[in-house]
């Protein structure tokens, strides 16, 4: 979305990562912590500097600073271009955060579904887990567009207060 808003200048487009942001800060948070959760059991640690760990805070932090930054200032079109910037190296750290299992072997076990040797989990795990990833697209979707039209209404909202 960034992107569409630094070449075209596309408001909604800065609305639409305005509404992602914050969405995607809360499954970094419950990614984070379901795994941190989920590791002690296993590992019996809270917390390692793991490869997938590490790069999925990193993500984290970058939400967040999009956030502060899209909100440092009194006038919302003066944070969207540097939050946007921020948001376009953020991305570096996707695949980085995908691939850090075969790149690093650490606690993580490499990856099951894709990889270069094909699928690596069995048929009774791989549906319901396709299941759940379709059920959380649409979740975010639906959460993203709500907020947008939540911002959309906000904007107009403020104009009319200013005009009149």
């Amino acid at each position: 979305m960034c992107i569409f808003f630094l070449i075209w200048r596309h408001p909604l487009a800065e609305i639409a990562a305005r509404s992602i942001a914050p969405i995607g800060t809360g499954f970094a948070v419950i990614t984070l912590v379901t795994g941190s959760s989920w590791g002690k059991p296993i590992w019996g640690v809270w917390w390692v500097w793991d490869g997938r760990l590490t790069s999925m805070l990193i993500l984290f932090f970058f939400f967040v600073g999009y956030l502060a930054l899209s909100n440092a200032f009194d006038q919302t079109e003066r944070g969207a271009r540097p939050a946007a910037i921020l948001a376009l190296i953020g991305c570096i750290n996707l695949p980085i955060v995908k691939f850090s299992v075969d790149w690093w072997h650490t606690l993580h076990q490499p990856a099951s579904i894709i990889r270069s040797g094909g699928i690596a989990i069995d048929s009774s795990m791989l549906w319901p887990l396709f299941t759940l990833f379709v059920a959380f697209q649409l979740l975010f979707i639906v959460i993203v567009l709500t907020r947008m039209l939540t911002v959309l209404n906000e904007r107009k909202l403020q104009s009319q207060m200013i005009r009149g």
